[in-house]
């Protein structure tokens, strides 16, 4: 009779990357991606014990987009956001869906809309993220916003799941004055987690 099987410690993310290409497999609608799979990444932020530290270390001057995994037909990314002390984005867009789950720590995420201008206005208050809390944005629900660490003292750690893979995405980020800049935001890291080994498990099963 064999051992228990040692797991993967990445498999909470493994299991949230099957169960939400199985649910984009249905073809469903946005609303229900992000009802469906805003619960899948509440689970999986429920708990802090899975990021490798690798994936979870801040840059002293500006934020850290580390790509988790990227779908085979890119449908979909998943990326850790690494917030050093008092770090901030600017204001900027998306373009496709996505949500925001909150590890570790506390971020503020004040919505914007353009006015007739091209301006950006606050739309209403900001939004704090704790651990475990999850976040939706797209161009139906609300697509610009800025972020923030809330903390000064202290890192802050999101998991952000896009629509596309969002590191070769054609954004927008807005200055003040409605001047509108494009970008393509990138990742910060080379290499990725081995979600995949089920080595160990299938030896000891």
């Amino acid at each position: 009779m064999g051992s228990t099987p040692t797991p993967n410690p990445l498999a909470p993310l493994r299991d949230f990357i099957t169960g939400l290409a199985a649910l984009l497999d249905q073809q469903p609608d946005e609303p229900r991606i992000l009802r469906e799979g805003g619960a899948l990444l509440a689970r999986l932020v429920a708990r802090d014990d899975w990021l490798p530290d690798a994936w979870a270390q801040p840059h002293p001057e500006y934020y850290q987009q580390h790509l988790l995994h990227c779908d085979s037909a890119e449908r979909f990314s998943v990326v850790s956001f690494v917030w050093g002390p008092g770090q901030r984005t600017p204001i900027h867009d998306h373009t496709v869906w996505g949500l925001i789950g909150m590890l570790r720590g506390a971020e503020d995420s004040q919505p914007f809309v353009l006015d007739a201008g091209g301006r950006p206005v606050p739309h209403g208050d900001a939004v704090r993220l704790l651990p475990g809390q999850v976040e939706a944005v797209s161009p139906t629900v609300g697509d610009i916003h800025r972020v923030n660490n809330v903390h000064d003292d202290r890192v802050s750690v999101s998991i952000h799941v896009y629509g596309a893979n969002i590191g070769a995405v054609r954004r927008s980020v807005y200055a003040e004055d409605g001047t509108r800049k494009p970008f393509i935001s990138g990742y910060s890291n080379q290499t990725l987690p081995n979600l995949w080994d089920r080595s160990r498990e299938v030896a000891q099963s």
